[in-house]
């Protein structure tokens, strides 16, 4: 199908290769090379994981940093995004994988510590609502460090401060959430993610999240228990709302910040792309374009679970407008595409099949995918 006048470029990056800032800039360099006269607008997408800032950026926030407390316990350079008392915070920033040493994991002892000094910088800067993006994280500590940076404490028997990391919580006698920041009552958080697990059991944050931040079986196991009885502790200083929060979805969230913030923070839990696209404006860009174009790096079977492709689609189709994707390579059907409402997909590997050549040269690819794509449906 063609359609004339206005294109509207909504996509996440492409992990590995392209940011979401330059997909956009490049689909649009495609398609002024096939039609010279398109009118194209750009809103660079994210669901809540790495890369959201970013987003934020793009769409008029502006970009703050501040040095933090990394994963590891070493300094590291954090931003995140505000704009008048909205702020965007990615917990990636502070505490995400990408922040590790190639190689180096630390799935017992890696601390959400930044991420809380994260949310206060933001608090301190005059945010009243959070966007509290949390994905790509390297940590399973259930947010434990992240409530300890906002002023909650969690001794062991000896009434010592415990360790950082999710590991040393099956040592925590006394949880006590009295000393948080006084500032977070009047501040409206929402936990924006694409996870909706709960926090521990065999389809909790250690168990299915686990081994991609270097958990071994035995680790998975040793952190679960300890997360369960994290939860426990908790229920114990503040009472059965504790075990609700760690059944509820979105608890597994980033290695169990999510369960940190629901429990600590009262967030409110919503998938990530919606709650982005309400703050990045998408409904009257969405209203003034003619024809969309949504995508990310790799669309498979889990695009279709609330990441970026498929709620832009269904923002998309609710308002009656044609929405075609872009991506480096397809691992689903198409016929499963389109019932998310997408008319057509088009892959970079179709143009080149060896991945790592197309993730190298993924923005001339783009350029070249982005003239067919005009050829047909402008």
């Amino acid at each position: 199908m063609t359609h004339t006048g206005r294109v509207l470029i909504a996509a996440d990056k492409f992990k590995g290769s392209l940011t979401a800032v330059q997909v956009a800039e490049h689909v649009t360099a495609g398609l002024r090379r096939a039609r010279p006269d398109v009118e194209v607008e750009a809103l660079p997408v994210a669901d809540g994981g790495d890369g959201t800032v970013v987003a934020a950026v793009a769409g008029g926030f502006e970009r703050r940093e501040v040095t933090v407390t990394g994963p590891l316990g070493t300094p590291v350079t954090a931003a995140y995004a505000l704009r008048g008392d909205t702020a965007i915070v990615e917990m990636a920033e502070a505490s995400g994988l990408q922040l590790l040493p190639e190689g180096r994991f630390a799935p017992l002892t890696a601390t959400t510590y930044g991420s809380g000094e994260l949310l206060l910088a933001a608090v301190e800067a005059g945010a009243k609502t959070v966007v509290f993006g949390v994905g790509g994280s390297a940590t399973t500590d259930g947010g434990a460090g992240m409530l300890a940076a906002l002023g909650a404490r969690f001794l062991d028997a000896d009434g010592q401060p415990l360790a950082p990391g999710g590991g040393p919580l099956s040592e925590l006698a006394t949880a006590d959430l009295s000393g948080l920041d006084p500032r977070l009552k009047d501040v409206e958080i929402v936990l924006a993610s694409d996870v909706n697990n709960p926090l521990t059991g065999p389809q909790g944050a250690p168990a299915v999240y686990g081994p991609q931040k270097g958990a071994s079986e035995e680790d998975v196991a040793t952190l679960d228990a300890a997360l369960a009885h994290y939860a426990s502790a908790l229920a114990e200083a503040i009472g059965p709302r504790a075990t609700e929060c760690a059944q509820a979805p979105g608890a597994g969230a980033a290695g169990g910040i999510g369960y940190g913030a629901l429990v600590g923070l009262d967030a409110t839990f919503r998938p990530g792309i919606e709650v982005l696209l309400e703050v990045l404006g998408f409904a009257p860009a969405l209203e003034r374009a003619d024809l969309v174009i949504t995508g990310e790096g790799s669309m498979d079977a889990q695009t279709l679970h609330g990441k970026a492709p498929a709620g832009v689609a269904s923002a998309a189709r609710a308002a009656g407008k044609p929405v075609v994707a872009v991506c480096g390579r397809l691992a689903i059907e198409e016929s499963r595409v389109a019932e998310a409402g997408i008319e057509a997909v088009y892959a970079l590997s179709s143009l080149e099949p060896d991945p790592e050549k197309s993730m190298a040269g993924a923005g001339p690819l783009l350029e070249e995918i982005a003239v067919q794509l005009a050829e047909t449906h402008l």
